[in-house]
C-alpha cells in the first residue's frame, strides 16, 4: 500500500512534473556517463588546453557543460552541440522505459493532471526517447535545459516555473517526481512540492533530508497511490 505521504502529495497538487533521467529513462545505460563526459572534456581541451587538468576528474557530462560554462561561454556552445548529440545517441540505447515509469504517468493523465517533464537534458533527446516509444501523447510539454544557460539547470527553478506556466497551474500546485536533491530543491525554490524516486539504497535518506514530502522505491507506487486515492 503506498504511504499517506505519497497519497496526501499526489492528490494535493493540481499537475505533475517528471524529471526525464531516472523516473523515467536512465539515460546513459547504454552509453556510460563517464565515457561521454570524457568525450567532452577531450573536445574542450583540444580548443583549450588548460582546461585539461579542471575536467580530468568529471563523470557527469552535464557537469562538465557546468564548468566549461563557467570558464568560457564561447566554447560551452560547441560542448553542448556535442552533449545534445551523445543524448541523443544515449536515450536510442537506453533500453525500455524505467519500470513504473509509463504507468506513473499514464495514471496521472487518468486523473486529469498534466503531465509535464522538467530535466536538465537537452529536450531533443526527450522527444527522441518518447517517439520512439510511442509515449508523447502522455506528455502535455517538455521543459528541458536552455541553450547555452546551464547556470539555469535545476537547482535552479526556471525549468519548474517554465513547466507550471505551459499547463497554466500555479507553482505552488505543482509536484515534482525526481531523483536527486536538485530536483527536490527546485522544486521547493519554485515554490511547489517533491517526491522522491529514490532508485538506489542511499538516495532515501538523501531526499528524506533534502525535505522531499514523500519518497517511493518504486515508480509503479504513483499509479497505486493515485487509484488508492480515487477509491477511499
Amino acid at each position: 500500500m503506498p504511504s499517506d505521504n505519497l497519497i496526501r502529495t499526489l492528490t494535493a497538487a493540481q499537475a505533475v512534473q517528471f524529471d526525464f533521467d531516472g523516473p523515467l529513462c536512465d539515460v546513459f545505460a547504454g552509453l556510460p556517463a563517464p565515457q561521454v563526459a570524457r568525450d567532452l572534456s577531450r573536445l574542450a581541451a583540444e580548443h583549450d588546453p588548460k582546461l585539461r587538468a579542471k575536467l580530468t576528474s568529471v563523470s557527469d557530462p552535464l557537469e562538465v557543460l557546468r564548468l566549461i560554462h563557467d570558464l568560457d561561454q564561447a566554447l560551452s556552445g560547441r560542448v553542448e552541440e556535442a552533449l545534445i548529440a551523445a543524448e541523443i545517441e544515449a536515450v536510442h540505447v537506453a533500453g525500455d522505459p524505467i519500470e513504473g515509469g509509463v504507468e506513473a504517468m499514464d495514471a496521472v493523465r487518468r486523473s486529469g493532471r498534466p503531465i509535464t517533464v522538467v530535466t536538465n537534458n537537452s529536450p531533443d533527446c526527450v522527444h527522441s526517447f518518447f517517439d520512439l516509444h510511442g509515449l508523447s501523447y502522455l506528455v502535455d510539454a517538455v521543459v528541458g535545459r536552455v541553450p547555452r544557460r546551464p547556470d539555469l539547470m535545476k537547482p535552479h527553478p526556471c525549468a519548474l516555473l517554465r513547466a507550471a506556466e505551459a499547463v497554466d497551474v500555479a507553482p505552488i500546485a505543482c509536484v515534482l517526481i525526481g531523483d536527486s536533491v536538485t530536483d527536490i530543491q527546485a522544486a521547493h525554490a519554485a515554490g511547489g512540492t517533491a517526491i522522491g524516486y529514490a532508485n538506489k539504497p542511499h538516495k532515501r535518506e538523501a531526499l528524506t533530508e533534502a525535505g522531499a514530502e514523500a519518497v517511493t522505491e518504486d515508480m509503479r507506487a504513483i499509479a497505486h497511490a493515485l487509484r488508492h486515492a480515487v477509491e477511499r
